[in-house]
């Protein structure tokens, strides 16, 4: 599952070097940076010699609100010191809400998994880690256990969830993806789908922070001159 973000791209390097990486199945749900999502996620198969899938799923937007949809929802802005380890946890608690897509990596996995068994492939990979579970559930290692545990029941072969980087933050992740020389410059975790990123959204926060804390600069933004 390859949205193209920090995260997907530096699991689909690090399963690369472990496996054989059959499929990158890159999701149009809708959302607002669809298009940069997708070119870069193209971008990454590419340098990877990986071969891709665009499924579109843009039913979904008829089933949510959330702001990665509907624009006429304000996606919400954090500061570095909102999301500091001793900042005040309803501010991420609320910003999660409003760009929460209706069980979307429920669905996603689903989908993927029915590829996967299709394919003969024991499983699907995604890009969750501990950072991000704290406040997005289906990142945690627990649903993960879930979803295994209903994919053997749906599933002939029994396909599972693979997630490489569930126990690191975003720093250990950026330290990671460097060392293998993942194509960040490629990367896209914007919440919108401009020319450059926001730079304000959650996402984009948390990608500096992880980048500021490695002390390494960010591939992307150096492609792109920022």
């Amino acid at each position: 599952m390859l949205s193209s973000g920090l995260d997907s791209v530096t699991a689909v390097t690090m399963v690369q070097q472990q496996m054989d990486v059959r499929m990158a199945l890159i999701f149009n749900y809708g959302q607002r940076s669809v298009e940069r999502e997708i070119q870069n996620a193209i971008k990454v198969c590419e340098e990877l010699e990986i071969e891709y899938r665009i499924l579109d799923i843009t039913w979904m937007k008829e089933i949510t609100n959330t702001s990665l949809v509907n624009t006429d929802s304000e996606v919400p802005s954090i500061s570095m010191d909102e999301i500091a380890d001793d900042a005040d946890p309803s501010i991420t608690i609320e910003s999660a809400k409003a760009v929460w897509v209706p069980n979307r990596n429920g669905i996603l996995i689903n989908i993927a998994a029915a590829y996967a068994e299709s394919m003969d492939c024991e499983c699907v990979v995604v890009g969750f880690n501990k950072e991000e579970a704290v406040t997005f559930p289906d990142n945690s290692a627990e649903f993960i256990t879930a979803m295994d545990d209903s994919l053997s029941y749906s599933t002939q072969n029994g396909v599972k969830v693979y997630a490489p980087l569930i126990g690191m933050d975003k720093k250990e992740i950026v330290s990671k993806a460097m060392e293998l020389k993942a194509p960040l410059e490629y990367s896209w975790s914007c919440y919108h789908g401009a020319d450059v990123p926001c730079g304000e959204c959650e996402s984009c926060t948390r990608r500096r922070r992880a980048f500021e804390a490695a002390g390494v600069k960010d591939p992307l933004l150096e492609r792109l001159g920022e």
